[in-house]
């Protein structure tokens, strides 16, 4: 039963539970460097202007890059 809890979701997706944790520590990563960035452009509004919205677009192409190889 724990074991399914760990492997269930990165098979559905075609991923060892390896593979899968290197992939969303990656996502985690971008995410919170754009949290930062987003951070900083709400008290500094001419920095990072573009940075949220091209790290949400790059991992979202990403994801349905991956998405549809695993079909």
């Amino acid at each position: 039963m724990i074991k399914h809890l760990f492997i269930a979701h990165p098979a559905s997706v075609g991923e060892s539970y390896g593979e899968h944790f290197r992939h969303a520590l990656g996502f985690s990563a971008a995410m919170f460097l754009g949290a930062l960035a987003c951070l900083v452009h709400a008290v500094i509004p001419m920095a990072f202007t573009r940075t949220g919205s091209g790290i949400i677009a790059r991992l979202h192409d990403r994801m349905v890059v991956n998405r549809i190889r695993n079909r």
